[in-house]
């Protein structure tokens, strides 16, 4: 079984593409009206289901805490966002960790593995909390493993494994459940750079592949360039978006560095 086939409804008609994701005018203010500082300022954009976009922007730029108003990490102050028609600024407390259960991934820069778990375990976690049938678990686990590489890995603890298989222990944890969206918050801050490429094209496979819709923030343009959009925010708006379509990936890194090149400089933040 090549392809995970229980993956099922983040796949969609070929030709015919659905809006997954919408952030509708929203705004982000911390402090007291004495005090107060934007972090996100009216922004607006979609993502479409299957798509592989990228957040970039200088620290302070917004990026991290659009992440974390999609993720219901945290309240934005006004403006909507949607996630498979559901306004998740309105959720309340008492639906939020189910909402994150059924419907968001997450990868961090930290892979935040749980020590005293196996590896198989770890991947596992989502799937005994989401109550699927224990005799279902272990074959869900081996088909995502073998995805990201990390077959040989599963009977070890997280202390027995490199950083980068950490890493990819930890996304292949975040994509077992099939969630509708998986955020990957700088991923590969934290790796060497091949450990970085390795994860970064199992990210992409399991874009081509499964369709999963993956919103990646980074200050990296190399792990950008494996994304199909990249947006560019610059105090708490968006400055500007390129698409890859069918640019190599070297000439769209290059893209993704001139535009950094006219913010000012980003690429080395």
């Amino acid at each position: 079984m090549r392809l995970i086939n229980w993956i099922c409804y983040n796949l969609y008609t070929e030709g015919v593409i659905s809006l997954l994701l919408q952030v509708e005018n929203v705004k982000k203010c911390y402090g007291n009206k004495n005090i107060l500082t934007k972090v996100l300022d009216n922004l607006s954009l979609k993502v479409d289901r299957g798509e592989f976009i990228c957040i970039m922007g200088a620290s302070g730029s917004g990026k991290t805490t659009l992440l974390n108003c999609i993720s219901t990490i945290d309240r934005v102050s006004s403006g909507n966002i949607y996630l498979n028609d559901i306004n998740v600024s309105e959720l309340h407390d008492s639906e939020l960790a189910k909402f994150r259960r059924e419907q968001l991934g997450f990868v961090f820069q930290e892979s935040k593995l749980l020590s005293t778990l196996t590896i198989e375990e770890n991947i596992a976690l989502p799937l005994t909390i989401s109550g699927l049938d224990p005799a279902l678990i272990p074959e869900r686990v081996s088909v995502i493993a073998k995805e990201f590489g990390i077959e040989g890995i599963l009977k070890n603890y997280p202390y027995e494994v490199s950083g980068g298989e950490k890493q990819r222990s930890a996304a292949a944890r975040a994509i077992v459940n099939n969630p509708s969206l998986l955020l990957a918050d700088e991923p590969t801050g934290a790796l060497d750079s091949r450990s970085a490429r390795i994860l970064m094209e199992m990210l992409s496979k399991i874009n081509k592949q499964l369709h999963a819709t993956i919103v990646l923030v980074t200050h990296d343009p190399v792990s950008a360039s494996y994304a199909n959009r990249v947006l560019f925010l610059k105090d708490g708006s968006i400055y500007n978006q390129i698409n890859k379509g069918n640019r190599t990936f070297q000439f769209f890194y290059q893209q993704i560095l001139d535009v950094l090149s006219a913010m000012g400089g980003e690429a080395n933040a």
